[in-house]
């Protein structure tokens, strides 16, 4: 048997706690009571208990425990389940695609009424697993955790939820799994708010060649219509060098692509003690090597500066894609929703990208009746959406969520109403749309195969620089790798294309 430096490293640390009384499990953690106190080692620590308690359920069953995630909203809590995900794989959980399973958790958005009805909707089929197997782990987690009237109604109504935390501590998982698998209690531990930031845990990527990297938590912004800053908390950007040190590791794991990620991106670092710029954290990301793309989202247009427009134009890496939430073309409503900007401010901004980058793909996302909204501040949407020239746009009815200013305006305006109003938006948004997806028809462009496609498994799916999808035949070789695709046929939203020869 050969020994490297790393046995023997261990095997004397090993020797060295024994000596002093100090248990070590296989991991090398320490199991004595000598819990912790800071993270992430706290959450390494009972990740290592919650592993031995597996794998002696195993022992007893015969088979491997096995976990099953739900995943609703944004690319936030997506980014947040790999996590979860990564911690129980690390425990030992093994991953399946049914809600039968010894660990189910929902990680839940509450941006949206229906998010939350959807959420309580599934409940009832776990309610049928967990008879069959009293055994059976059920959590709660996300945005919807996080407002106390959610809380009390599991609490209540839904008494077979067994572990409930929000998005402050996300990366407690193994404690709180801890404590229900050792007491059988069930677990309530919600934050209010929090300062901290604990990224170093396990993580499970859906693809290994692209990644979410978390640069900032939280929203300043209140939007009287936006629940997000009650339930992510005020903005805390992370360290620069703690970001590029995950993307460079990301890199040596093969990733070509990543995606910061933000409530706000374009208010990144100015919480920090050395303030530092998007824009500056941008150019250090583009250092990484083995990074080719580099994508982010969210921007808030009152924030987006000249700076970024010249590091993005100036680019060969950030990809030239821009998601610029308008919301509404009305500055009427612009001011009841607290955006702080004008239609003309708006509009101002998107002539400077358009001039600054001619190939840039600008989409948005617009909300339907909001209160107040008349017709006049409806054409003024749509007048905005035409004048943009958006290539996409994710388009909401307004939903009224408590708790926020725009739930207790006056003008709430009739679903009939809006829904016909969201009807001829949708109309002129694929209009738009489909003349600006036509410029590139016939063209050769460069494509990231990211999978095979759901309906045809001849075909492979991927992403073009300014995030349009395109289908094309090829085989499964591709994925992971940026490759020529000649675009022959524009679908709207979306190509059919061909691996170009050349």
């Amino acid at each position: 048997m050969t020994i490297n430096q790393n046995d023997t490293d261990f095997n004397q640390k090993e020797n060295d706690m024994n000596q002093k009384g100090i248990n070590l499990n296989q991991n090398g953690i320490d199991i004595n009571e000598h819990v912790p106190k800071r993270e992430p080692q706290r959450q390494r620590y009972f990740m290592s208990r919650c592993k031995e308690l597996v794998q002696a359920k195993e022992r007893e069953l015969g088979r491997k425990l096995t976990f099953h995630d739900q995943t609703f909203g944004c690319q936030m809590n997506f980014k947040d389940s790999e996590k979860l995900n990564g911690i129980l794989e690390e425990i030992g959980y093994v991953p399946i695609d049914s809600e039968d399973a010894d660990f189910v958790y929902y990680n839940t958005c509450t941006v949206r009424e229906n998010a939350n009805i959807r959420v309580y909707g599934r409940l009832g089929t776990l309610k049928t697993y967990k008879k069959k197997n009293p055994q059976m782990i059920i959590a709660m987690c996300g945005c919807m955790m996080q407002e106390e009237e959610e809380v009390q109604k599991v609490k209540d109504v839904y008494q077979f939820v067994d572990i409930v935390f929000g998005t402050h501590n996300i990366f407690k998982l193994a404690e709180l799994l801890y404590e229900c698998l050792t007491s059988r209690a069930r677990i309530f531990d919600v934050w209010e708010k929090t300062d901290l930031i604990i990224e170093d845990l396990p993580s499970d990527r859906k693809l290994r060649f692209k990644a979410g990297v978390n640069i900032m938590f939280g929203c300043n912004n209140f939007c009287s219509y936006c629940i997000v800053p009650y339930v992510r908390g005020r903005e805390r950007s992370r360290k620069p060098e703690d970001i590029v040190a995950e993307v460079e590791r990301l890199a040596r794991e093969g990733v070509v692509e990543v995606m910061l990620l933000g409530q706000n991106v374009n208010s990144y670092g100015k919480n920090l003690e050395h303030p530092v710029s998007f824009a500056q954290l941008l150019q250090m990301v583009e250092k990484v090597e083995g990074i080719e793309r580099i994508r982010f989202m969210t921007s808030h247009p009152k924030d987006l500066s000249d700076e970024l427009i010249e590091v993005m134009a100036a680019s060969k890496k950030i990809c030239r894609h821009l998601h610029l939430p308008v919301q509404s073309g009305s500055t009427h409503l612009l001011k009841l929703m607290n955006r702080h900007y004008t239609k003309e401010q708006y509009l101002e901004l998107v002539q400077k990208l358009r001039e600054a980058m001619p190939d840039l793909s600008l989409t948005t996302d617009i909300i339907v009746g909001f209160p107040g909204e008349t017709e006049e501040d409806f054409q003024e949407t749509l007048d905005i959406v035409r004048k943009a020239e958006y290539d996409s746009a994710f388009t909401f009815l307004y939903s009224k969520r408590s708790g926020t200013p725009a739930a207790k305006m006056e003008g709430q305006v009739p679903d009939a109403v809006a829904y016909e109003r969201f009807g001829r938006l949708l109309k002129v948004v694929g209009e738009t749309a489909r003349e600006r997806n036509a410029r590139l028809l016939g063209k050769t462009e460069l494509v990231l195969a990211e999978e095979i496609d759901e309906k045809d498994a001849s075909m492979i799916t991927g992403r073009l620089s300014n995030n349009n999808v395109v289908h094309f035949k090829a085989d499964t070789s591709v994925i992971g790798k940026i490759v020529p695709v000649v675009l022959e046929e524009a679908k709207g939203f979306y190509y059919i294309g061909r691996l170009s020869d050349g």
